[in-house]
């Protein structure tokens, strides 16, 4: 019998996370890089460069109040989120995100749908020197060494074995070789994916608390933190863990969620990377109390 303790979230605030480092920044974000060359044919070393440049590995103020990876101003087409700072000017506009994919993603719509950028695509997709300092010239950054730091980046990190995978029914992406610190699978763990904008991985079978933290450059309180799971908790196959700590709302869209059988607020909580007692909050109940099979729950807002 699994047993999960709530009052995990009422320990002190004593630990705080780590900050990534740019091997961080390749595991994490590689998919999603990988996904844009297939996509958008854009060189998957490019845009990885791009995001570690532009977001400090994710750490920037930026990356971390607005999921902006890529340093991206709003321009007077965007119609969604803002976020202010200086940059070039003081208290410039940039475009918010609901996640880091949603970055991503936008990043290939930039470059895609801008004139500007249209002689790169004429670029072999393994010529990261030509896509460097294309973008340098087509304006995307005004610091005068942007292509030479990009290049340094592909080239420090081998982010240019990405782009010489490929990808078939038959075949996911392969390579013959991929630098140690950013294969697929780290030490037998599961592939990073995103939940409500989080890092998230699901257990593997034999997978303990101590070897996944391991893994991925945690403390083993850390990962209990971020999961609400007491010390005597263990892991179970398919289970999902998060890496981070989780937010006090479901992503944008996810505003409900109806009870099914066998549900708990805390397999709810965690299946839309939200913590039990803003779950509770927002459905004015008590820990103690039932779920009903059907029962709409709020996911963003309060219960009326």
């Amino acid at each position: 019998m699994k047993h999960v303790f709530f009052p995990i979230y009422l320990l002190p605030f004593f630990l705080f996370s780590q900050k990534n480092t740019t091997e961080d920044y390749i595991r994490l974000y590689k998919d999603a890089s990988i996904e844009n060359m297939k996509l958008k044919k854009i060189p998957a070393s490019i845009t990885l460069a791009q995001g570690i440049l532009e977001s400090g590995n994710g750490n920037s103020d930026l990356a971390v109040n607005a999921n902006n990876h890529f340093g991206i101003k709003c321009h007077k087409e965007w119609n969604g989120a803002t976020y202010f700072k200086d940059d070039d000017a003081p208290n410039e506009c940039f475009r918010k995100y609901n996640s880091v994919l949603d970055s991503y993603k936008d990043h290939a719509d930039f470059l895609t749908s801008r004139e500007r950028y249209n002689a790169l695509f004429s670029l072999d997709i393994t010529d990261y020197k030509g896509w460097a300092r294309g973008l340098k010239a087509a304006g995307y950054a005004t610091n005068p060494n942007y292509a030479d730091r990009l290049i340094d980046l592909i080239e420090k990190y081998n982010l240019n074995a990405f782009d010489l995978l490929t990808a078939t029914k038959e075949q996911p992406y392969n390579v013959t070789k991929l630098p140690d610190n950013i294969q697929t699978n780290q030490k037998g763990t599961g592939m990073v994916f995103f939940v409500n904008g989080l890092r998230a991985v699901e257990v593997k079978s034999g997978q303990t608390k101590v070897g996944l933290a391991t893994d991925f450059g945690l403390k083993v309180a850390q990962l209990e933190k971020y999961n609400e799971l007491g010390i005597g908790d263990e892991l179970y196959e398919g289970q999902l863990i998060f890496l981070e700590p989780k937010r006090s709302s479901a992503e944008s869209g996810k505003d409900f969620h109806f009870v099914k059988q066998g549900e708990t607020f805390y397999s709810i909580a965690q299946m839309y990377g939200i913590w039990v007692k803003d779950l509770l909050k927002k459905n004015k109940k008590g820990l103690g109390s039932t779920l009903k099979e059907g029962e709409r729950m709020y996911l963003r807002k309060k219960r009326p």
